[in-house]
């Protein structure tokens, strides 16, 4: 599987590019803040057409390139209950955010929602570019808040890495941390849940690829992540 990877300009946000691999359809995951350009060259180099673009939840943060990207003919994958967070994620950003956009990019921060928006749904199974992803709902960062697992890992990995499958964590799961829940939408006891009841059950093999900072794999995480200790 071919997987590419960068942080967004703000906030650091995980975008990924995966594909079967170079010259074939790709899907897009969390397109965030300043990630166009950088987006359009690693399409272009690896010759890919986009098929998708998945969100792991409706956070400005991880959502603000979506409409660019689609061009309106490629859907944006959302769980419903993060549906309503496309019609506006600008309005969570506070005046000094504004600022500091302004800054750094020159002008105020416009959106304009997705054409074509997919609502998805708990133990969906996706199919798209070729690749098949299973949904897995994990409310507590926010109310619609998922993981998208799929059975097959990037190329280039080591042989000792030992890991037989990917899951797209989002800001569920960090390498040695969990999303904050006191954001309007958060929940700690669903975001506990969600850790017991979902992330727990996932196989020691499983890669995580989190929505910021390094990845990691279930086996380091159930070891070693104190949000996951007594569960």
């Amino acid at each position: 599987m071919l997987t590419a990877s960068f942080p967004a300009t703000v906030f650091g946000t995980n975008c990924y590019v995966i594909a079967p691999g170079q010259g074939e359809e790709c899907v897009i995951v969390d397109p965030g803040i300043g990630v166009v350009e950088t987006l359009r060259d690693a399409i272009a180099e690896l010759r890919l057409r986009p098929a998708a673009v998945l969100l792991t939840h409706g956070h400005v943060d991880h959502v603000y390139s979506v409409t660019p990207v689609c061009g309106g003919a490629v859907g944006a994958y959302i769980h419903s209950e993060d549906r309503y967070r496309l019609t506006d994620p600008l309005s969570s950003l506070g005046p000094e955010l504004i600022a500091m956009f302004e800054q750094q990019f020159g002008k105020a921060p416009t959106w304009t929602e997705p054409s074509d928006v997919v609502e998805i749904r708990d133990r969906e199974t996706l199919h798209l570019a070729g690749m098949t992803f299973e949904v897995r709902h994990t409310p507590g960062h926010t109310e619609g808040s998922v993981l998208f697992g799929i059975d097959e890992i990037p190329d280039g990995l080591p042989p000792e890495s030992e890991v037989t499958s990917t899951q797209l964590t989002g800001d569920t799961l960090f390498a040695g941390s969990i999303g904050r829940t006191d954001l309007p939408g958060g929940d700690g006891a669903a975001m506990t849940r969600s850790l017991r009841d979902v992330v727990l059950t996932l196989p020691d093999t499983a890669l995580v690829l989190p929505g910021h900072g390094p990845g990691s794999t279930m086996a380091r995480e159930r070891a070693i992540n104190p949000y996951l200790q007594n569960l």
